[in-house]
């Protein structure tokens, strides 16, 4: 098993914390499945999983409060009728004038981490080593199938691949409990309803262990 680190940072990111209904607040360092987001966004199969191990957080946790307009409703799915063409009295789209909302938030500004993390075989048929190459080349020469991002799409998140031995970084020195945090959403059992999963965030000096096999995650 072969470990990669990337080294990711943006001008501002929001990852968003579930218990607030109304405003966005966003956690106070990347979430478990927003990091492993990043490595998907770079190279994604069906034949493999990203795991991350390790977080360390590379500038101080800074706070900026935004308040943006969002668009307070989802487009419904078409019907049927609308599918063939039958219905032509209901409008499948929505009027952004008329669902406009204005919300404050709580984000995080000028960000980098540099998240560790692999991948394992869901099919034992594939090869290990043509993934691993194939992420590597990508990763190495900026490529992605989009572009990843820190919580929210508008807010862009930029990489590269980083060998901790040689091109060291110091995290910062502080060390607190985070709580409870989004650790992933659980597909197998609803693929329309995933269950969240939560594991209770320790940072130390700057290091936040989030390897599944030594972190206890409840769903």
């Amino acid at each position: 098993m072969h470990n990669w680190c990337l080294e990711v940072w943006g001008d501002y990111a929001c990852f968003t914390r579930p218990e607030m209904k109304v405003e966005r607040v966003s956690y106070d360092v990347i979430t478990p499945s927003a990091a492993r987001g990043i490595f998907e966004a770079i190279l994604w199969k069906p034949a493999i999983r990203w795991n991350i191990i390790k977080i360390e957080v590379l500038n101080p946790i800074k706070w900026i409060s935004v308040r943006r307009n969002e668009v307070g409703k989802v487009i419904p799915r078409p019907t049927a009728k609308q599918m063939a063409g039958e219905d032509g009295t209901t409008s499948m789209g929505i009027f952004i004038e008329d669902e406009r909302q204005q919300r404050a938030g709580l984000f995080l500004r000028d960000v980098r981490y540099r998240i560790h993390g692999y991948f394992e075989l869901l099919d034992e048929m594939e090869d290990a080593a043509k993934y691993a190459a194939m992420f590597e080349r990508r990763a190495s020469n900026g490529q992605c199938f989009h572009r990843p991002y820190l919580g929210c799409r508008e807010f862009a998140c930029y990489f590269k691949l980083v060998d901790p031995a040689k091109e060291q970084a110091m995290p910062i020195n502080e060390t607190r409990d985070l709580g409870y945090m989004l650790y992933d959403l659980d597909f197998s059992t609803n693929p329309n309803e995933p269950t969240p999963q939560f594991f209770r965030a320790q940072m130390v000096n700057g290091v936040i262990n989030t390897s599944r096999k030594e972190v206890e995650v409840r769903g």
